[in-house]
């Protein structure tokens, strides 16, 4: 889904690329938000702030992704919209999307840490930052398409991004590892 949002695509679509990647992050960022925001409520109601079951999640995400036990959903977003509607309306869409996390196809167990953490926070406004910031982080990579003018630019890139999935996978379980410390730590 990421390439078929390139400056190449949205050129032939009669769309600006800048337009539908803004609406893209807005609706990532929003639609984390939200999912973050309502979990943390409920938490709000239910719990107090649990640090140790929330560092357990982090580890216990860490250890899935490693050793490829994710459950995976296999819904992706709709790519009718590409030729139904303007630019901005599937790119806001597709980014809500991808900001709520288990609607799309998930390739990392720390969708669902993030999500768990949002509740565990026992906050509204710490699961809103804590979706928010989930949901902009998932939608940044469409910027790495900015230079993708080019059929063959584009090709490259998402190779390049293939290539890359492998050290993403070990960074993001080094990230939830050091997450699980610092709540620990706390």
């Amino acid at each position: 889904m990421l390439t078929s949002i390139s400056p190449l695509g949205e050129r032939a679509r009669g769309n600006r690329w800048s337009v539908t990647v803004g609406a893209y992050l807005l609706g990532s960022l929003l639609g984390g938000a939200a999912v973050g925001g309502l979990l943390g409520a409920v938490g709000q109601l239910l719990l107090r702030p649990l640090p140790l079951v929330a560092a357990l999640v982090c580890l216990a995400a860490a250890v899935a992704d490693l050793a490829g036990l994710l459950p995976h959903g296999r819904r992706q977003v709709d790519d009718t919209w590409l030729t139904r509607y303007r630019g901005w309306v599937y790119g806001f869409g597709f980014g809500s999307q991808l900001g709520v996390g288990v609607v799309t196809i998930v390739t990392s167990a720390a969708t669902y840490a993030v999500l768990a953490l949002c509740l565990l926070s026992g906050s509204a406004t710490a699961g809103l930052a804590i979706g928010a910031t989930f949901g902009l982080a998932r939608a940044l990579p469409i910027l790495v398409l900015r230079r993708a003018t080019t059929p063959v630019v584009l090709r490259s890139v998402g190779a390049r991004l293939e290539r890359l999935s492998g050290a993403a996978g070990a960074t993001t379980a080094v990230v939830l590892t050091g997450a699980a410390v610092v709540l620990v730590a706390a």
